[in-house]
């Protein structure tokens, strides 16, 4: 079973950004970068970017199935090889925008170690968060009569599987749309009662000093329509 339902084709992705070396795009909600053993998935951002493009590109990092935002390729080995290095040492800025359950404080670090391997001891992971607005509507999914929600910023230091997911989860402000970590009444009541039948969040900027040219890069994802529309919540 899939974790969400898959993109439809054909897809035309839009580029943000593209140089001799890497291309970016903002990669939809609800497919995969590229296959996985587990998954019975035929469409994938890696093909069909490939096909767009006429080229071959290498993979660089990931976005979840149900992310959405900026998503960078190598159009080399060398210079995927180059821009990993990046992540690696940190030297990479990704900012994330989410919606969650419930209020939280104005800022916040979350430094909660996470399994991302059976079997393995659990590695550190860190994400830092900054409230950019929260609201509470009177209408009642569960026991309370009114729900309350946080409009989140987010970055991370670490970059392990499904971290920022499993992080809020953690905190019991899950993301509103996670159907593996989240809260399952106020999913279904999102996706029901609002018409939302996607996960809140989304990578929406990445930054980092190019490392053939060494001008500083920033790229900016647009948020789809729906994503849009829930920012008005918190204005």
């Amino acid at each position: 079973m899939n974790e969400e339902e898959a993109v439809v084709q054909p897809i035309i992705f839009d580029l943000l950004f593209e140089d001799a070396h890497f291309v970016a795009i903002n990669k939809p909600k609800n497919i995969l970068v590229h296959r996985t053993k587990i998954s019975e998935d035929t469409v994938f951002v890696l093909q069909l970017l490939r096909d767009q493009l006429g080229q071959r590109i290498y993979p660089i990092h990931r976005l979840d199935r149900p992310t959405s935002g900026v998503l960078i390729f190598g159009k080399t080995q060398e210079a995927a090889s180059q821009l990993s290095e990046l992540m690696r040492a940190k030297s990479i800025h990704k900012k994330y925008l989410a919606i969650v359950r419930g209020f939280l404080d104005a800022a916040g670090t979350i430094d909660y170690p996470l399994v991302t391997k059976e079997h393995l001891p659990a590695q550190e992971a860190i994400t830092h968060y900054k409230n950019l607005g929260q609201i509470e509507k009177d209408f009642h999914v569960n026991r309370y009569p009114t729900s309350r929600y946080s409009l989140l910023e987010i970055t991370l230091d670490t970059g392990r599987r499904h971290q920022i997911r499993r992080h809020f989860a953690h905190l019991r402000h899950p993301i509103i749309g996670d159907k593996r970590h989240g809260d399952c009444k106020h999913n279904k009541y999102f996706s029901e009662k609002l018409g939302i039948k996607r996960m809140l969040l989304h990578a929406v900027e990445m930054s980092f000093l190019h490392p053939f040219t060494n001008e500083n890069v920033s790229i900016k994802a647009p948020l789809d329509e729906t994503f849009t529309d829930l920012l008005n919540w918190f204005k």
